[in-house]
C-alpha cells in the first residue's frame, strides 16, 4: 500500500466509475495521493477506471525506479534520527539505512546525496530497506581505479593503526597507508591520524588481491616541490635562515627550511664538545641557522649553528697566559694526553708527559678521567692558532730536586712493580721517582726469559740503587743485591774436581742436563756421558759426575760421568809405568859386567884369528 501510495504522486485524479461521463480536470498528483482513500479503493468501494488505471501504471514505469533492479542507484537524504537516515530515490517509498555505513563521514546532512543499493525492498513493515555500504563497495573499485588512473585526490577515513602504518577507509574500501606515507616529517605519535577524515592520493593498485596503498604525504610533497624550487633559487653562502629541527642523529641535524632539508653536523652544532647533538637542540625546535655550504644542485646543503656565536677563543680574556693557574673539565681523553675545557669552547691539551714527573710515560686514563674537575698550569699560549698547552705536574715539587740525598747509590729501597719490557722492570719508588731493574738483577740463580715469570705488575719489590743519572733522570736498580749470593757458597761446594751424585733430568740436542739442587744445573756434554762398559747413560738414570768447568759470573756449571773411571783407568796407565821403569831400573847392567863380557868377546875374536 505504501508504494502504490507513493506511486500515485505521479498521476492525475482517478473519479469513480459512476462519474466516468463526467469532466475530468488536471489533478495535482500530491493532491490526489492526499484525498484518495486507497481503504475504499482495495475494498472495492472506490473503483478506478481501466484507461486510468493503465495511465497510472505507464507514469509510475516512466517516473519511479524499479525497485527490483539492484543497480546503484543515487538518493537524497530527507531526514535524520539518531540512528537512521531516511533516503529518497524517487521510488514508491522512502528508504532506511543505518548510520553505521556512514561513520566515514561525520559531516552528513540532510540534502547530501548518497549512492545506494536497494537491499529490501519490503521489509515485514512495508518499508524500503537500503544499503550505502553496499552500493560504496559496488562502486569503490570503479572510483578508485578512476582516481588511480587521473591522480585524483581522494578523501578517506583513517580507521585503525596497522603494522607498518594504518588503515584507511576509501569509498568503502580498506586502502593501506604506510607510515612513511603519512607526512614528510617523521611520525611519532601514530595515533593522533585515527579517527580523522583525511585527502589522500592513490599511489598503488594491486587488482588480483584487491590492495591497494594510498598516500598523504604525496600531496604534501606537490605542495612543498613548488616552495622547494623557490628556496633553492635563493640560497646563498652565509645566508641566515629560519628552520624546524626534523630529525636528530648522532652525527648531526638535519633542518626543514621550508620544504628544503639541510644538515647541521654535530661540530657545527657548539663550539664546545657534545657527546650527542640532543644536549644542544630538540626535536621540532625552532632556530636560525647560516648556510655553510652545498652541492651544485643544493641538494645537500650544509649548516652551522655555533657560527652565529663569536667564537669563544675570541673572547678569551687577556688575563690569561703562560704560568698562570688555570680550572676546568676534562672533556676528551686520549692516550697521548686529555683536553680541559677551561671556558667554553676554549681546551687546552695535558700531554701525559706533563702529568707527572715519572719519566715512564702511561696511558692519560692512569691519572685522569672524563668529567673530572682539575686546576693546571698553562705551559704555552697561541691565541692566533687558538692553542693552549696545559701540565699537572707542575703544581707539585720535582721529586728530583734533591734525589742524591733521598736514593744514594748502594741504599735500599721497597718500590711498586708498574711495567715490564722485554729488559727488565720499571719499579715506582715514589710519585714521579722510576727506577729500571735489568732482567739480569732479578735473581742470582733463575734464568728468566722474561720480567713476567719472576714478578707481577703492582707486586712490591725490594731494590737497591745501582746507578743513579740526575741529568738524565735515571735510575739503574737491582733486586738480586739485596740478597746474598748463593754462587759464592756453591763456588766452593761445586768446584772444579768435586764429585756428585745426581740423575740424568733431561736430554739435550748435544749431551744431557742434570740437576744438583734448585740452583745448580749442569751439563753434561755427550761424550762425557760414556759409562765404563761403552753404553751411555740414559734419562733418569743416577750416577757420579766430577764438575769440569764452573763459571760463576755466568752460572755455568759443565759436568762428565766418563772422567769418574777414565781418571781411574788413568791411574792405573801411570802406576803400570812406573812399575815398569823399576823393573827396567833393576835391570841394567853394572860397568864391571861389561867389562868382563867385553874381555870375553876379545878373547874370543883372538882365538879364531890363531886358527886362520
Amino acid at each position: 500500500m505504501a508504494e502504490e501510495k507513493k506511486a500515485a504522486e505521479a498521476v492525475e485524479t482517478a473519479a469513480p466509475e459512476t462519474q466516468a461521463a463526467a469532466p475530468v480536470t488536471q489533478q495535482d498528483p500530491q493532491e490526489f495521493l492526499e484525498n484518495f482513500d486507497w481503504d475504499k479503493y482495495e475494498e472495492g468501494i472506490e473503483r478506478v477506471a481501466d484507461d486510468k488505471l493503465k495511465e497510472f501504471e505507464k507514469l509510475v514505469e516512466e517516473n519511479f525506479v524499479d525497485t527490483a533492479d539492484e543497480e546503484v542507484v543515487e538518493g537524497v537524504i530527507t531526514h535524520l534520527t539518531d540512528r537512521e537516515a531516511i533516503i529518497d530515490i524517487n521510488a514508491k517509498s522512502e528508504g532506511v539505512i543505518s548510520l553505521n555505513e556512514f561513520r566515514y563521514n561525520p559531516d552528513l546532512k540532510v540534502g547530501d546525496k548518497v549512492e545506494v543499493l536497494i537491499d529490501i525492498r519490503e521489509d515485514k513493515n512495508g518499508q524500503l530497506v537500503l544499503s550505502h555500504r553496499k552500493a560504496r563497495t559496488i562502486m569503490a573499485w570503479d572510483r578508485v581505479n578512476e582516481a588511480y588512473d587521473k591522480e585524483e585526490v581522494v578523501t578517506g577515513f583513517v580507521k585503525c593503526r596497522t603494522k607498518g602504518g594504518m588503515i584507511v577507509d576509501v569509498f568503502g574500501i580498506e586502502a593501506f597507508l604506510p607510515g612513511s606515507q603519512i607526512d614528510v616529517k617523521p611520525i611519532r605519535d601514530y595515533d593522533q591520524y585515527v579517527g580523522k577524515t583525511m585527502e589522500f592520493k592513490v599511489v598503488k593498485i594491486n587488482q588480483e588481491f584487491k590492495n591497494v596503498v594510498v598516500s598523504h604525504k604525496a600531496l604534501i610533497e606537490a605542495d612543498i616541490e613548488e616552495q622547494k624550487k623557490e628556496i633553492i633559487s635563493q640560497l646563498e653562502k652565509g645566508q641566515v635562515l629560519e628552520g624546524v629541527v626534523k630529525n636528530i642523529t648522532s652525527y648531526g641535524v638535519f633542518i626543514d627550511l621550508g620544504g628544503v632539508d639541510g644538515l647541521i653536523h654535530i661540530t657545527d652544532l657548539s663550539w664546545s664538545r657534545i657527546n650527542h647533538p640532543s644536549e644542544v637542540v630538540d626535536l621540532d625546535q625552532k632556530l636560525n641557522v647560516v648556510i655553510l655550504d652545498f652541492d651544485d644542485n643544493k641538494s645537500r646543503i650544509q649548516l652551522g649553528l655555533k657560527q652565529l656565536e663569536k667564537h669563544p677563543w675570541d673572547a678569551l680574556g687577556d688575563e690569561i697566559k703562560v704560568g698562570d693557574k688555570v680550572k676546568g673539565k676534562v672533556v676528551v681523553i686520549a692516550d697521548y694526553g686529555a683536553f680541559l675545557e677551561v671556558a667554553e669552547g676554549v681546551e687546552g691539551l695535558i700531554h701525559v708527559s706533563e702529568m707527572s714527573w715519572s719519566t715512564h710515560l702511561r696511558s692519560a686514563q692512569d691519572f685522569v678521567n672524563v668529567g673530572d674537575e682539575l686546576e693546571a698550569v698553562v705551559l704555552t699560549l697561541d691565541r692566533e692558532d687558538r692553542k693552549m698547552s696545559l701540565g699537572l705536574k707542575q703544581l707539585t715539587p720535582d721529586p728530583w730536586t734533591d734525589i742524591t740525598t733521598k736514593y744514594p747509590v748502594g741504599s735500599r729501597h721497597t718500590g711498586i712493580v708498574r711495567n715490564f719490557t722485554n729488559f727488565g722492570v720499571f719499579v715506582e719508588l715514589e710519585e714521579g721517582i722510576d727506577g729500571l731493574i735489568y732482567i739480569s738483577d732479578l735473581s742470582w740463580t733463575k734464568k728468566i726469559k722474561h720480567p713476567s715469570e719472576f714478578v707481577n705488575v703492582g707486586d712490591k719489590l725490594e731494590v737497591e740503587v745501582l746507578e743513579l743519572d740526575v741529568d738524565g733522570r735515571k735510575l739503574s736498580l737491582g733486586h738480586k743485591q739485596t740478597q746474598e749470593n748463593p754462587w759464592d757458597k756453591y763456588e766452593a761446594e761445586f768446584g772444579e774436581g768435586t764429585v756428585h751424585k745426581a740423575a740424568i733430568t733431561e736430554i739435550v740436542d748435544k749431551g744431557a742436563i742434570i740437576e744438583f739442587n734448585e740452583d745448580i744445573t749442569a751439563f753434561v756434554p755427550g761424550r762425557h756421558m760414556e759409562k765404563e762398559d761403552g753404553k751411555k747413560l740414559g734419562r733418569g738414570e743416577e750416577a757420579e759426575f766430577k764438575i769440569i768447568e764452573f763459571n760463576k759470573d755466568y752460572k755455568r756449571v759443565v759436568a762428565s760421568h766418563t772422567a769418574i773411571f777414565k781418571e781411574e783407568e788413568q791411574r792405573n796407565v801411570r802406576a803400570a809405568r812406573k812399575k815398569a821403569a823399576v823393573q827396567a831400573e833393576e835391570a841394567k847392567p853394572t860397568l864391571g859386567d861389561a867389562n868382563e863380557q867385553l874381555q870375553a868377546l876379545k878373547d874370543k875374536m883372538e882365538a879364531a884369528n890363531k886358527k886362520k
